[in-house]
């Protein structure tokens, strides 16, 4: 017999795991799913392409059948996985141990069909002795979760493809709903719509400096004439004052009356009071709390975060990262007092270890919390030394957070000061730290800076009762409410584990899928909504209103978790779903002949000075202002709330002007405009002629131009672009100088550069512009971005590389590009791997990877299939042949989750 075969996910993963078993087995990588449902026409098999549900890839005639294909860029490595098999003594399949490593263990056994026995290993850290432990207590395949995670995906993929085609009828093409994404879009939509309600009010306070005996004393002043003054926390969301609040609101001229009244005088210390207080130590992490955490402390995505955390623990350095936990094992805490004590001393390693217990709503997975991997913690220097910045970044926080939370309660003084002064009343706080805890190792950030600032220590002077204190300086300040903050990715993350929606593997995808679709864009850290999302959002409130509630999608989570423990049937869940008069299939058809894509498309603003009614038209190419007959565009990166009738107005009246004529081209008389875009101010030569199809001669004002100064001498330098400077002494070829989205640059056949920032455009001449051409090139392109890892195979080094088109990895002998729409920022080792190896079997005159096809391959005899194993919640099997369709007939996209 030959040795155990065993499977995991990443080749990351297989070399740390290869190491720790040896050479008496074999660990292979899966390179994560295997199959999948067919993504679009060309992967729907021959005999399923006239079924009326094909282009779902479901049966939702016959008990909602997944239709599973191997795709082309996987049949390499399904392939590689059959042939280690087949001399293999036993299957152990190592994959993660949530939902999608349970479903990629059971297509491992569906697909490969093993003859020898199949154990399932669950570990929730790579070390020796985890590996070991996995070993000794395999398990059979969970059927509970691999139907859970099926039905997901089919939920995530009717929602998908059924809505989707419904937005692009209604609002515009190529836009997608998804069962989380929709949700998550609408929470962001929601918070904007209240920045645009919002009306500030202002408000003014008091500061004081007072001389006593102790020292100066600053305080606030907090009641005037028995009247608690207004502060913002008196304030609602929308800017006004909250109802049943008896306090003094201030204006500019009463703050500074109270000033000239009390300046100079001198009042008592009328209060002094001290108690003291107890900071407890933030749990361990989750997923979610860690994405937060990452995105505050070092300014990560959401998705930088999991892929580093990956790495992280393919690498044996922490343990699994996703998970809702907050639970400790029992080994964990014992290594965590350890190093409390050796570290920082008794005094700080409280009597009795700390026990977490998780929150959130419809926590799930038995797992550990995030933490340093192993029987004893690897020291921050050990990551400093042996791991890439990035890694050792995110472990540093993870190894202090583990740490901490298992330290004692930091401890202190509150301290108050209350000085009388006429009909006024100041107060002062103070914060005094008299045991720093596990303050010591670490402190939890947050979203509100004056959290923060509450935080740290305030020390105020000696005084007590009686002491006399003169006002030597009296400030009065004035304030104005702010809107609510827009969500940043860590508030988004935050605010949808509260409800209960979606889950830790799936929080960066959904923050990447309403980026990448163009529902959101950032603004600094915010999250800023299009309008398109709010068109898109408005549409599924008033007519598919159950798809984005927020309880609907926090139940069907939950009815996912009984699934995944046996409470629940998956079909039962799919029927309630899909079917019925409640379902989505019987909405959509009533919801198609009451939709009215003008009134679902329109965002009303408000009214004119006219009284002509101003909105915002979401349309085929984008988002308009519409007055009437009157149009004006609205700039890409305009935020809705900054979108004022004020300002539409004034759009509106740019656009009435029309463009500013810098006056006549000498050569055809035609007038030389300055006109505005979507994209910024641009020149043209003319009007468009009726019925030509000849469009106007248009060029980009150059980086440091203005469209309000611009000459037309100049201007008629840019339209005359590019400049021939003269032909090539060697070659013959004319040489031009011209303006191009990275600037200006001379140009020969296919062979440019950039023109230095000091030469002129407009002035260089032909001996400069041949210096130029001679230099080597300074390549903006390839550039390298990361090193990525070593290949597990080759042992070459993987890089992600920025090329002329677009990202791509390459190992020095293959490149291939990053799928249209794929993160850069989120690649990992193994899905390089993966890409590289897909284009290793292409043909070599056909190595696009923006569309790939799969390699000819060698027929294999046929053999008979095995009969399906009863482990298989679904007995359809992987279909074998792929046929090649050139058009795409699948009615939508859908989210990750």
């Amino acid at each position: 017999m030959g040795r155990p075969l065993v499977i995991v996910e990443s080749p990351a993963k297989a070399k740390t795991i290869g190491k720790f078993l040896g050479s008496d087995f074999q660990v292979e990588a899966s390179v994560g799913h295997i199959r999948d449902l067919p993504r679009n026409a060309g992967e729907i098999p021959a005999s399923k392409k006239k079924q009326s549900w094909a282009r779902l890839g479901v049966n939702v005639d016959d008990g909602f059948e997944p239709l599973y294909v191997v795709p082309a860029e996987k049949k390499a490595q399904v392939t590689k996985l059959r042939k280690a098999l087949k001399g293999a003594s036993e299957l152990l399949l190592a994959t993660d141990e949530d939902r999608e490593g349970e479903s990629i263990s059971w297509h491992l056994i569906e697909v490969l069909k093993p003859k020898v026995p199949v154990r399932r290993l669950v570990f929730h850290e790579i070390t020796p002795a985890a590996i070991q432990h996995a070993l000794d207590t395999s398990r059979d395949v969970d059927l509970n979760l691999v139907r859970a995670q099926e039905t997901r995906r089919i939920v995530d993929r009717l929602y998908g493809y059924e809505v989707s085609p419904l937005l692009w009828k209604k609002v515009r093409p190529q836009l997608s709903a998804g069962r989380v994404q929709s949700v998550a879009v609408r929470l962001v939509v929601e918070r904007e719509r209240e920045r645009v309600a919002f009306e500030p009010a202002s408000w003014w306070d008091l500061t004081g400096a007072f001389q006593t005996d102790g020292g100066q004393l600053v305080a606030q002043l907090h009641t005037w004439e028995g009247k608690r003054l207004a502060s913002g926390k008196d304030f609602d969301r929308q800017g006004k004052l909250k109802a049943k609040r008896d306090v003094v609101v201030l204006d500019e001229g009463g703050a500074k009356s109270i000033v000239a009244n009390l300046q100079g005088e001198t009042g008592l210390v009328s209060a002094v009071e001290e108690k003291p207080y107890k900071d407890r130590p933030a749990p361990p992490f989750t997923t979610s709390t860690l994405q937060q955490e990452a995105n505050r402390k070092l300014r990560w995505t959401a998705r930088r975060t999991m892929t580093v955390a990956q790495r992280l623990y393919e690498n044996g350095w922490i343990t699994y990262m996703r998970t809702d936990s907050t639970t400790l094992s029992d080994q964990a805490v014992s290594a965590a007092r350890s190093l409390i004590r050796e570290q920082y001393g008794a005094a700080y390693m409280p009597a009795k270890p700390r026990v977490y217990k998780r929150k959130a709503k419809g926590a799930q997975e038995a797992h550990e919390a995030i933490r340093p991997a192993g029987e004893s913690f690897r020291p921050t220097s050990a990551a400093q030394s042996e791991l890439g910045s990035d890694e050792a970044r995110l472990y540093e926080l993870i190894w202090k957070r583990t740490v901490a939370c298992q330290m004692a309660d930091a401890t202190g003084r509150l301290l108050k000061v209350q000085v009388d002064l006429g009909s006024a009343t100041f107060v002062a706080r103070g914060k005094t730290i008299d045991f720093p805890g596990f303050r010591r190792a670490y402190v939890e950030g947050s979203d509100n800076p004056e959290t923060e600032l509450s935080d740290k220590e305030r020390l105020l002077p000696s005084v007590k009762c009686g002491d006399p204190a003169k006002a030597e300086e009296l400030e009065a300040k004035g304030h104005v409410t702010q809107p609510p903050a827009r969500l940043t990715e860590a508030s988004l993350v935050k605010e949808l584990e509260a409800r209960g929606i979606g889950r830790p593997s799936t929080y960066a995808s959904i923050i990447d899928t309403i980026l990448r679709r163009e529902y959101v864009f950032k603004k600094g850290s915010a999250l800023v909504p299009t309008f398109t999302a709010f068109a898109v959002t408005a549409l599924l409130e008033r007519h598919l209103s159950w798809l984005v509630d927020y309880d609907f999608t926090a139940r069907m989570e939950a009815q996912l978790d009984e699934i995944a423990v046996g409470k629940d049937e998956s079909r039962a869940c799919l029927d309630r779903f899909y079917r019925g008069g409640s379902g989505l299939k019987e909405r959509l058809g009533l919801a198609q002949d009451q939709i009215d894509p003008r009134e679902v498309c329109t965002i009303p603003m408000g009214a004119g000075p006219g009284g002509e009614q101003i909105a915002v038209r979401v349309g085929r190419y984008g988002p308009f202002i519409a007055a009437g007959d009157h149009r004006a565009d609205i700039p890409e990166d305009m935020p809705p709330d900054e979108l004022t009738v004020e300002r539409a107005i004034a759009l509106l009246e740019e656009r009435k002007k029309g463009p500013r004529v810098l006056g006549a081209d000498p050569e055809t008389g035609l007038d030389v405009l300055v006109m505005k875009g979507r994209f910024g101010p641009y020149l043209q030569l003319g009007e468009p002629q009726e019925g030509s199809k000849e469009k106007p001669k248009r060029a980009s004002l150059l980086k440091d131009m203005s469209p309000e100064t611009i000459e037309l001498e100049m201007a008629l330098k840019v339209l005359s672009l590019p400049r021939l400077l003269g032909n090539d002494p060697e070659s013959g070829e004319p040489i031009t100088a011209t303006n191009g989205r990275y600037g200006p640059y001379v140009k020969r056949g296919k062979t440019s550069r950039s023109i230095p920032r000091d030469v002129s455009l407009f002035e260089i001449g032909l001996e400069r512009a041949i210096q130029l051409l001679s230099q080597p090139a300074r390549r903006q392109g390839p550039k390298i971005l990361r090193e990525v890892g070593v290949d597990p195979k080759t042992e070459r080094t993987v890089q992600l590389m920025d090329g002329r088109y677009g990202p791509y990895v390459t190992d020095g002998e293959t490149n291939a590009s990053l799928p249209k729409g794929s993160s850069a920022e989120a690649l990992t080792l193994a899905k390089a791997v993966e890409l590289i190896r897909a284009r290793e079997g292409m043909p070599k005159r056909k190595r696009s990877t923006r569309r790939t096809k799969a390699a000819p391959k060698k027929k294999a005899a046929a053999k008979k299939k095995p009969a399906a194993k009863k482990a298989a919640p679904r007995k359809k099997a992987a279909p074998k042949k792929k046929t090649a369709s050139k058009k795409t007939a699948t009615a939508g996209k859908t989210s990750a989750d």
